[in-house]
């Protein structure tokens, strides 16, 4: 064996090396955890990876993406609430401005066709755009934001680990908090353990969960699944008559009517997931209902027909479903059965400047 041999399988030993580093700088994908009795996770374009995530999670709840840099996406969206702002109706932001809709809660996303309580962004990484630059909200300039990351000691790192040697801007800021927030997922309340046969209902959660699932009861299986499918809603927009407009031109708030421009669609709002209901209180888009006995009382007694009534709301000719107090309450009992406490104190989701 000559020289050039050896000289040859140094060289491919090198090559071999090289390679190996090269593909352990690669991103590690996130693993999604085992999800029983959901549908199908709709295929993201924004696939999150370990180092996403982590990077996201920064972001998420760091004061930097604002203007004065005091307030952060946890400001209106805190964990232990569903990442909801409960008990406030409207959120205040950095400058102190109240919002003119109720704060959504932040689980389960990837499901959703469109974001915000009007569906004006397609996707979760366009979500991000609205808060960090609405001059009620955050009120900070991207060109800005791109600036006060670029410049910090500690992001540049945790970009290039997640995205690559590509500059950093918006666009990926924005995929980074999306990734941190496809992993908000809530999957082990009492409800998915009855499910999954870890736990019973107690006989007031039994029934409360048949009434809610009874078409010729509480009836509210048509909007908010909670049989054979455990996301709780149907993750569509809808106008569920909650107040008794006869002119679509007289809607208080037009909702997704405003975004899409269609009649038809004035007066629709995101329909919520029922999951973790129990700690977001106020309800509605406008936070109108200050507890779930309200809600109930609305929809057994106080339904408007309306322009542009959802056709699901077969009882609004009758002011709604008619249920009794002890229905109400054994209906309550079933959604607290919905509250996820792991979710709600999950570390993975804790602010992590504070670990």
């Amino acid at each position: 064996m000559g020289l050039r041999f050896y000289i040859g399988l140094i060289f491919s030993a090198l090559l071999v090396i090289s390679f190996s580093c090269q593909k352990s700088q690669e991103p590690t994908p996130w693993e999604m955890p085992k999800l029983e009795f959901f549908p199908p996770m709709p295929v993201s374009d924004n696939t999150p990876t370990t180092e996403g995530v982590a990077l996201g999670r920064y972001l998420f709840y760091d004061p930097v993406l604002s203007k004065d840099s005091t307030f952060s996406c946890a400001s209106c969206h805190r964990q232990e609430v569903a990442f909801t702002d409960s008990p406030n109706q409207f959120s205040l932001g950095a400058s102190g401005a109240s919002m003119t809709r109720n704060t959504l809660p932040l689980f389960n996303l990837n499901w959703y066709p469109a974001y915000f309580w009007d569906g004006r962004a397609a996707s979760l990484t366009q979500q991000v755009f609205h808060p960090v630059s609405h001059p009620n909200e955050m009120n900070l300039n991207w060109k800005e934001a791109e600036k006060r990351i670029n410049r910090s000691a500690f992001y540049p790192a945790k970009f290039k680990a997640a995205f690559g040697n590509v500059p950093i801007d918006s666009v990926l800021i924005a995929k980074a908090i999306a990734q941190f927030e496809q992993t908000l997922l809530s999957h082990d309340s009492k409800y998915d353990k009855v499910l999954r046969g870890e736990a019973f209902f107690t006989p007031d959660e039994y029934d409360g969960f048949m009434l809610v699932n009874d078409q010729s009861k509480a009836d509210c299986l048509h909007c908010h699944s909670t049989d054979a499918n455990a996301l709780g809603t149907i993750a569509q927009f809808s106008n569920n008559g909650l107040d008794p407009v006869l002119d679509i031109s007289n809607y208080p708030d037009q909702g997704k009517g405003a975004v899409s421009g269609k009649s038809a669609d004035f007066g629709k709002f995101k329909v919520p997931s029922l999951r973790n209901v129990a700690v977001t209180a106020p309800y509605m888009h406008d936070g109108r209902f200050k507890t779930l006995h309200e809600v109930l009382d609305f929809y057994s007694d106080g339904v408007n027909e309306c322009v542009n009534l959802d056709p699901r709301m077969q009882n609004a000719h009758q002011g709604g479903v008619h249920i009794s107090e002890v229905q109400k309450e054994h209906i309550l009992a079933f959604l607290s059965a919905l509250t996820d406490s792991t979710f709600l104190s999950n570390p993975e989701f804790w602010n992590p400047f504070l670990q």
